[in-house]
């Protein structure tokens, strides 16, 4: 079982072809699956959106009734995932924003199977590109991705903070037993450096496929404000270095 975690926040727009897409790829593939839709208190119609496909494609709709923000959806996603989920199964996280290509869920699919236990789309390896981000985002996430590599090396892995990842169901598992509610404790989209510096402890097999991360395909504006992500992002590894 392939089981899609989608956390929303006024994704109606994009959700729609993302979600097409999913069931597209799925089908195809004529693997089992659900897709984990968490909206976390949006004032657009992206409940109805979710509700919609829900009719037509396995789906386990999930509601926020206020906006919490992406790391308590993230949170709230992966424990409903995890409840459904056989230790053999593989979880998937993407962005709703529709910037993230399904497909690739299948080379991710491939790397666990050879034994990775976490695979990450990444900007970062040969073959991977970025469509309609502004230079000074990517120079932003890069100088992240490198300060990062340096500072607390995960053998495999380049791209800290992308959102699309595959996880075997049994080590995010053995991660929530270990922290609980800490395993995402830090707000916001440095969330994603917090689970994979809690995953390093438990000593997983990760790697990356190239990802090809369509923002032109965005509707809106990113959600993500980089200066406090960045302050979040260090007082982590602030945090982190007290801690090691």
């Amino acid at each position: 079982m392939i089981l899609i975690v989608l956390p929303a926040y006024n994704e109606a727009e994009g959700l729609p072809a993302l979600l097409q897409s999913i069931r597209h790829v799925m089908d195809e593939s004529r693997l089992p699956y659900k897709v984990v839709a968490v909206d976390d208190g949006s004032s657009d119609a992206t409940w109805e959106v979710i509700g919609r496909h829900a009719a037509e494609m396995p789906m386990v709709p999930v509601r926020h009734e206020v906006n919490r923000g992406l790391a308590e959806a993230l949170r709230s996603g992966l424990q409903v995932a995890l409840g459904q989920a056989a230790g053999s199964d593989v979880i998937v996280t993407m962005d709703a924003d529709n910037t993230h290509a399904p497909g690739l869920v299948m080379r991710m699919l491939g790397l666990i199977r050879e034994g990775h236990d976490v695979v990450i789309g990444s900007r970062y390896v040969a073959g991977a590109r970025v469509v309609g981000v502004p230079l000074h985002r990517r120079f932003l996430s890069y100088s992240a991705s490198l300060l990062m590599r340096t500072v607390f090396p995960i053998t495999g892995v380049r791209d800290y903070t992308c959102g699309f990842r595959a996880y075997r169901a049994s080590t995010l598992q053995a991660a929530f037993t270990l922290y609980s509610e800490r395993l995402i404790s830090q707000k916001g989209f440095s969330c994603m450096v917090d689970i994979l510096l809690k995953l390093r402890t438990l000593d997983p097999i990760m790697g990356e496929v190239p990802l090809v991360l369509r923002y032109d395909l965005k509707h809106g504006m990113s959600k993500m404000r980089a200066a406090r992500t960045i302050v979040d992002t260090l007082v982590l590894m602030a945090r982190n270095l007290r801690g090691s």
